[in-house]
């Protein structure tokens, strides 16, 4: 069985809308997680209410109940899932709704978890790659991990404890794009609007919010629309990890606090037999 850290669920608030503070709150949930690659959900209340298994979306998860805190959109229950990926050796929860409101969110596993070296490109150069994806196409959200080089033209030092999390945000969006433009170009689509860090369990990760110029929905036509994400990354065997979480900026302040959950808690595991690190093979494609 792999152990997971006892920190998995650590919400950190990004931006908020009526003050600048960040707040950290420990919640100490430990989901479990099988060894293999198969489905698993396995809820687990803060309370000690009862246990059940489920399955859900063919990935590894546990099902979880959050109370949000005073004064957050969502003045009820939350529950959510959590993802485990062993091929990449993370894991991070995700929103499933609020029962009490009788609203669940409809996701779909658009990209099953995959080895870096077969996953799809994020940009020209193939360096930065999504592993994997959900996407929520009513509420127009989507959570994705992808996985990337530095970029040592932002990045100055390779010594990590060293990087600024504005570094590191600019470093993950340098090549974070479908077009044939310079890294400068593809910086310029993006506003970092908060970036921040903090040491968890020894490593440090890298928290960001930002708006990119420019929305995937046909229906979005405005100008002045954007789509509004948060991040976060970490570092291992000299590659970038990033969970970033979105939905368009008219919809931040609804679902915003959801996303906020999801990116808070990702969270890079110990390997196992099944991790294919990201240097291996990375140019085979099958």
């Amino acid at each position: 069985m792999l152990p997971l850290s006892p920190s998995l669920f650590n919400p950190l608030c990004f931006r908020c809308k009526n003050r600048a503070v960040l707040v950290r709150k420990e919640c100490g949930l430990i989901p479990k997680a099988m060894a293999n690659s198969c489905a698993r959900i396995e809820p687990a209340f803060f309370n000690g209410l009862g246990r059940r298994d489920l399955v859900l979306f063919g990935l590894s998860s546990s099902l979880f109940v959050v109370a949000p805190s005073s004064g957050s959109l969502a003045e009820e229950e939350l529950k959510m899932a959590s993802v485990v990926d062993h091929i990449n050796a993370y894991s991070y929860l995700y929103p499933l709704g609020l029962p009490s409101k009788n609203f669940m969110f409809k996701w779909v596993e658009s990209r099953k978890p995959e080895r870096y070296s077969s996953a799809a490109p994020l940009s020209p150069d193939a360096r930065l790659r999504i592993v994997s994806e959900r996407v929520d196409i009513i509420d127009n959200l989507i959570i994705s991990v992808s996985i990337g080089p530095p970029n040592f033209q932002i990045l100055k030092s390779k010594e990590k404890s060293s990087w600024s999390a504005k570094d590191v945000a600019d470093s993950v969006l340098s090549d974070k794009s479908a077009l044939r433009v310079t890294s400068t170009q593809r910086l310029a689509e993006s506003s970092v609007l908060d970036a921040h860090s903090s040491d968890i369990n020894g490593e440090p990760y890298w928290f960001y919010e930002y708006l990119v110029r420019k929305s995937p929905t046909k229906t979005a036509q405005e100008s002045n629309l954007y789509r509004h994400y948060v991040a976060s990354t970490a570092e291992r065997d000299g590659y970038l990890y990033t969970l970033n979480a979105s939905t368009l900026s008219k919809q931040w302040t609804k679902m915003g606090p959801f996303l906020e959950k999801t990116v808070s808690s990702f969270r890079l595991l110990p390997p196992t037999e099944n991790y294919v690190p990201p240097y291996k093979d990375p140019w085979r494609f099958w």
